[in-house]
């Protein structure tokens, strides 16, 4: 059985990275794209795919789809992931999930409750590069584990009306890119129980542009994050340990121009050795959810653990609104 996908939406990470993962998986197939402004059937054209459908009602409709990815805009996605859901479509949900954690609790639920896979698309936990940054901690090699740096940025330029600045539409820096610097703190590290942040809003955009704050988990270990759409491209984590250090120079982009699945361990001595990775996340990642869907097995990344990346983004949220730390949960 190869998994048979229709996207919902004609985004560019549907044009640029998932419909050519799902081409180069062993199990999954693009059978259709769906649009509500009338771009479908153009759309399906340049990319190669047979059937198109003129509204998401008509491809949820449609018995020739197992299941469905979904590049709609934020705050769409709840809609969109439960009308999948009871039209007994699996889920495949472009990051963030939601803009609630509420929300995303009642989206896993009714996946639940109508028997479809669900899971949120952070491809990025997919590349190898993590496992080995995994392994090296838990040899010791670094020592005990107290602070993690993590940092995604890039240049949004004078774009006002991207759907990244729409408040109405869930923007800002925290919800496109910061919630991977959360989402890889908690991977590595577990989940932290508070969260100080602070963030820029110009009044004229009324999205946060750029944002940096500082978890603290049970065990004392912390872990900053920064967030920009106005500073040039850089995507990076850094774990620190008493004995050493591991920096994942491409960390959620490795597939990106001059880039890759390179992991630096540096020991006591100051002693620094590459290791690398090699992965196509994005293809990892629909592997991993049409073997789930095959199989029916809960993915890795689970509904549980996409709730708690939203209460930790809440969590941030409430500390830049109050000035003040704020607990997570």
């Amino acid at each position: 059985m190869v998994v048979r996908f229709g996207i919902m939406g004609t985004a560019n990470i549907a044009r640029k990275a998932v419909i050519p993962a799902i081409i180069n998986s062993s199990n999954a197939k693009v059978v259709s794209v769906a649009s509500g402004s009338g771009r479908a059937k153009k759309f399906a054209k340049e990319m190669g795919i047979d059937g198109y459908h003129d509204s998401y009602e008509a491809m949820l409709e449609d018995d020739s789809i197992d299941a469905v990815y979904i590049p709609l805009p934020n705050a769409l996605h709840k809609k969109w992931t439960i009308e999948a859901a009871r039209k007994g479509k699996h889920v495949l949900c472009e990051k963030p999930a939601a803009i609630t954690a509420q929300d995303a609790s009642e989206m896993v639920q009714v996946c639940e409750e109508n028997g479809v896979t669900f899971m949120e698309a952070f491809m990025y936990q997919f590349h190898p590069q993590h496992d080995l940054v995994r392994d090296v901690i838990a040899s010791g090699e670094i020592g005990d584990v107290k602070h993690m740096r993590t940092n995604f940025s890039f240049f949004i330029g004078d774009k006002p009306e991207n759907i990244r600045l729409n408040r109405e539409l869930g923007g800002g820096s925290i919800w496109d890119v910061g919630c991977y610097c959360i989402h890889s703190a908690r991977f590595i590290l577990n989940e932290p129980k508070k969260v100080y942040a602070e963030a820029q809003v110009p009044p004229d955009v009324g999205v946060d542009m750029s944002a940096a704050g500082i978890f603290t988990f049970a065990n004392g270990v912390t872990a900053s994050f920064d967030c920009s759409f106005e500073r040039q491209m850089s995507n990076t984590y850094e774990v620190l340990g008493t004995k050493g250090s591991i920096k994942v120079p491409f960390a959620y982009r490795p597939d990106a121009p001059d880039a890759g699945g390179f992991v630096y361990v540096t020991n006591s001595n100051g002693e620094t050795r590459e290791e690398v990775a090699d992965g196509e996340q994005y293809t990892l990642m629909i592997d991993h959810f049409a073997d789930c869907v095959q199989n029916n097995q809960q993915p890795s990344y689970s509904g549980e653990a996409t709730i708690n990346n939203l209460k930790a983004i809440e969590a941030c949220y409430r500390s830049i609104e109050k000035n003040s730390p704020e607990e997570i949960g």
